[in-house]
């Protein structure tokens, strides 16, 4: 009897089985969405571009010699000519993006018209002036790409001064003695860029150029050294470019999507 009993029971499991199963839901497999494609500004290339906008620049005076004889360095300050004018040029350069990390050099010139003077704090009947004529700038750039149509970036290398300075009586303003001088210096710089259409661009930029310290030989119009002066001098520049770049505008970046298995 108990055997009997054993095996009913073991013919009713097998018995129910399949209605278990039946009553599972199959298992059903979905696709996962496409691919979602996005755009950013590609900054990469070759671009050329005008610039303007203004500066003004400091020159500190120190008169070394008066007609070939040395000045007592505690009366050598003749004071500090602040300047300042407009600036107008061009640049070319060429920038390389990855991610949205972009780097770049970049060659810039302008012509500037950076005037100051001031009464001579040694001889108050002369006047100093000093006029920076134009600059060139040689940089690199490290910048980063966002929102995505700005491009910030910070910029650093060489700079070129084309410098004049004068001397003149200060009741009737005629030439005393003069130099002309073309100096080296270093500058730094950052500025702020918006990509407003396919290719074209947009910013803001400042720079600040360390000119140094230069010896310079002053001349009458017949061409005899009157003074020997040293001159410090420092340019702070403020300008509004415009960039047109060369090659495609924009870069896609996208996500592959996965095949999903749900119920």
């Amino acid at each position: 009897m108990k055997k009997l009993l054993l095996a009913t029971t073991g013919l009713c499991a097998l018995a129910s089985a399949p209605v278990f199963a039946a009553d599972l839901p199959a298992r059903t497999y979905t696709k996962a969405p496409p691919a979602v494609m996005t755009t950013i500004n590609d900054w990469s290339g070759f671009y050329v571009g005008f610039n303007a906008g203004g500066g003004a620049a400091n020159d500190r005076w120190t008169r070394l010699t008066n007609a070939g004889v040395p000045v007592n360095a505690l009366m050598a300050n003749e004071g500090t000519t602040n300047g300042g004018g407009a600036a107008v040029g061009g640049q070319i350069g060429y920038r390389f993006q990855t991610g949205a990390w972009v780097f770049g050099v970049e060659a810039q010139g302008d012509w500037a018209n950076f005037k100051g003077q001031r009464v001579n704090l040694i001889t108050p009947t002369l006047t100093d002036r000093s006029r920076v004529n134009g600059f060139g700038l040689f940089t690199g750039q490290v910048g980063y790409s966002f929102l995505p149509n700005f491009l910030g970036y910070i910029k650093g290398g060489a700079a070129v001064v084309g410098d004049r300075y004068d001397t003149f009586t200060t009741a009737t303003n005629v030439m005393l003695d003069r130099a002309n001088s073309t100096r080296w210096g270093g500058t730094v710089g950052a500025g702020l860029e918006y990509m407003f259409a396919p290719n074209w661009s947009v910013g803001i930029e400042y720079d600040h150029l360390f000119m140094g310290t230069k010896n310079l030989n002053f001349v009458n119009a017949a061409g005899a050294t009157l003074m020997t002066r040293s001159i410090k001098e420092d340019i702070d520049i403020g300008l509004i470019r415009v960039n047109y770049k060369f090659g495609p505008s924009f870069m896609g970046i996208g996500s592959m999507g996965m095949m999903g298995m749900g119920k």
